[in-house]
């Protein structure tokens, strides 16, 4: 019998090949199946790299960005230290300065107060003052004891003194004309760290005639 083929297909050979192409339930290519599985893990593989790589760069840039931070404060702890030494090395120069000019001040306003009272005293001269620890020696010429002691309750009013007593008096034989006395006193300044009590009168003394 001839057969005509109308779909102008070619003839399919028969033979081993053309059966094993023609049979039915055959499963894909294990080289291919192999081949897909390693470009998957592969890519997988690229994947998770990539993904270490982008956190590593991260914390690098966070770890340097802490350095920086770190590094700035600590520049500003520094400049803080330097300032507050710079501070307290002021402070104690102004206390330095404060403190003496206390103590400057302090006997210029004792003599400015013993030269007032001096002054404001008829018939009484200071020839000579000193300074002794708490005490204010002081030398001088009257014409007269009651004047001697109107000083003495001057000085004693001023505040400035506890007491004020009289050491020693004596009629100056050097002077023939009029009657001259010279006298020392002894003044014990007040203690500006106690508190102050009422000043009392301050005994005169007793003059002593040569």
């Amino acid at each position: 019998m001839i057969q005509i083929n109308l779909l102008g297909l070619p003839k399919p050979k028969k033979g081993k090949r053309a059966a094993a192409a023609s049979m039915p339930g055959e499963g894909p290519n294990p080289m291919v199946v192999i081949a897909l599985a390693f470009v998957l893990s592969l890519g997988a593989l690229f994947g998770w790299w990539w993904k270490v790589n982008s956190e590593k760069e991260r914390i690098e840039k966070e770890m340097a960005a802490a350095q920086q931070e770190a590094t700035r404060l600590a520049t500003a702890k520094t400049r803080y230290d330097e300032r507050e030494s710079q501070k307290k090395t002021f402070e104690q120069r102004v206390k330095v300065i404060e403190d003496l000019r206390a103590k400057q001040q302090g006997p210029i306003e004792l003599l400015a107060m013993i030269g007032d009272t001096v002054n404001n005293t008829e018939g009484v001269w200071l020839n000579t003052m000193k300074e002794d620890g708490r005490n204010v020696n002081m030398e001088g010429t009257a014409l007269s004891v009651h004047q001697v002691a109107s000083l003495m309750k001057a000085l004693q009013t001023t505040g400035y003194f506890k007491s004020v007593e009289l050491k020693e008096t004596s009629q100056d034989d050097k002077v023939k004309d009029m009657q001259v006395f010279t006298f020392t006193l002894v003044c014990e300044k007040v203690d500006k760290s106690q508190p102050q009590s009422s000043p009392s009168a301050a005994p005169a003394g007793q003059a002593k005639k040569m």
